[in-house]
């Protein structure tokens, strides 16, 4: 209890982030003497236009092509490590590395992912794996999720070496592919199964925040994420002899499984609020007006206060945030028109809290709210080990944000959040990942995985320049 309260003390000081110090905190890092946005550009370029996604592109061909890059800036061969799983040769990535001058310490590892959902042409207004700026935005698959960050790290590193700058602390650069699912070999995983070094790090960069605009294209608030919820598939099926559909009795397969899912939906799993989602509600009650806010603060306080509850699990993101959720997102049943059926089964999706107990007891909570022997339910995959719970949120991870932020975006509050999704962070175990970009967004604008996927230029060339400060930072610290 007495760490749960210190950190929980230590993430709320986060909303106060802005231009003042303290004597023992970092400083931002002067402006880089080589900032060739133009240069960056067409990295970026290069890195979008070369198509990834599974059923036509190849990560394998792009990570060529960031290796061919980082040898241009001087990185010898022993930096940089390619790879392709054997049976899936397109599916390769890049393991790069700045050596650092302490030789005991772990790197800091920044991951990427270089894969992307589909996009057909058909569809696109512009060609989706052509780079096209118009009216502010760059426009195309990828340009934000999340080739982004991809580019602003080989770009970094490209930095580096350029103005001969050597950290203590090793800076090291994964970029994988298969995040985005589709058949791709998970680079991420692969690494961890077969080339572990590569990947053992203090602790990871990743996607999975960036920063609110308001409808005035002003910032209003720098997310970092620490933790997201755990994803697990479970398969609910229901069995019968069936029979002649002329001739119904009184149990059918099909009207049972519909009958548990309701009643699934019907008992909602407990809020349970951790020390970034209490932060996390915390600040967000100052940005939002009305009951809404009043409900986040009253939340905070008393997390089991009912009407604190209803009002925000109106809102999707809210309630995704508050508690466990479980929802059927496949359903199959019956062998023929004419045939009562034999099987049922749905696919029932879960994203589990953080640090709240093993998966088993989420089964055991959807056989309760099921309550019917005759629906089976049974994981469709096996449930992951070693994951870890909620990272902490200390100075060492905290002070350099605050440093480069409070000199960029001055006011503006820094609040931490946890992922209702998924990333590569599931495969790290207990070494800590932080979501952080910088990248700044009006809600719901850079259609990532949508059609015509976009990203503010100015976000784009703001971010990187505030992960070329912060990587700095974390680089040379302790």
């Amino acid at each position: 209890m007495h760490r749960i309260l210190a950190l929980t003390a230590a993430v709320l000081t986060l909303a106060s982030c802005g231009t003042t110090q303290n004597q023992s905190s970092p400083t931002a890092t002067a402006p880089s003497t080589n900032d060739d946005r133009g240069a960056f550009r067409d990295l970026y370029r290069e890195l979008i236009e070369t198509n990834t996604t599974a059923s036509q592109g190849s990560c394998t061909d792009a990570a060529q092509k960031m290796a061919t890059r980082l040898k241009g800036a001087g990185y010898a061969d022993k930096d940089l490590v390619e790879f392709s799983p054997p049976d899936h040769p397109k599916d390769g990535g890049l393991v790069a590395t700045l050596a650092g001058s302490d030789s005991a310490a772990k790197p800091i590892l920044l991951l990427a992912h270089i894969d992307v959902v589909e996009a057909k042409r058909e569809d696109w207004k512009r060609d989706p794996f052509t780079l096209a700026e118009e009216n502010g935005y760059f426009f195309a698959r990828g340009a934000e999720d999340d080739k982004a960050m991809a580019a602003i790290f080989v770009d970094s590193l490209i930095r580096y070496r350029t103005e001969n700058f050597v950290p203590k602390r090793p800076i090291r650069v994964a970029l994988t592919c298969g995040e985005e699912g589709g058949g791709q070999v998970n680079g991420a995983e692969w690494l961890h199964q077969n080339r572990p070094d590569l990947v053992d790090a203090e602790f990871v960069i990743n996607e999975g925040a960036g920063g609110d605009l308001n409808e005035d294209n002003k910032p209003i608030l720098l997310e970092i994420q620490a933790g997201q919820k755990i994803y697990q598939d479970f398969t609910l099926e229901v069995t019968d002899e069936g029979g002649h559909s002329s001739q119904p009795g009184p149990f059918n397969a099909i009207q049972a499984l519909g009958s548990a899912l309701n009643r699934l939906a019907a008992a909602p799993f407990p809020v349970q609020l951790n020390e970034v989602t209490r932060a996390y509600f915390k600040a967000q009650a100052a940005l939002q007006p009305g009951e809404v806010g009043q409900a986040m603060s009253t939340i905070v306080v008393n997390p089991q206060d009912p009407g604190a509850i209803a009002v925000l699990s109106r809102n999707p993101l809210y309630n995704a945030m508050l508690r466990t959720t479980c929802v059927p997102t496949k359903i199959e049943g019956g062998h023929a028109n004419n045939a009562l059926p034999q099987r049922a089964t749905a696919n029932v999706n879960c994203r589990i809290l953080p640090g709240v107990g093993v998966q088993q007891g989420v089964q055991d909570a959807i056989v309760k709210a099921v309550n019917d022997p005759k629906v089976t339910v049974r994981p469709a995959a096996p449930f992951r080990t070693n994951v870890a719970s909620v990272p902490p949120l200390s100075p060492q991870i905290v002070e350099p944000i605050k440093a480069v932020a409070g000199s960029m975006w001055p006011g503006v509050p820094l609040v931490p959040t946890m992922s209702t999704g998924a990333t590569d962070a599931i495969y790290f175990g207990q070494t800590p990942v932080y979501g952080l970009s910088g990248i700044f967004a009006q809600p719901g604008e850079t259609h990532a995985h949508g059609l015509d996927e976009r990203i503010q230029v100015k976000s784009l060339y703001d971010g990187r320049a505030f992960l070329y400060q912060v990587v700095k930072l974390y680089a040379n610290g302790a």
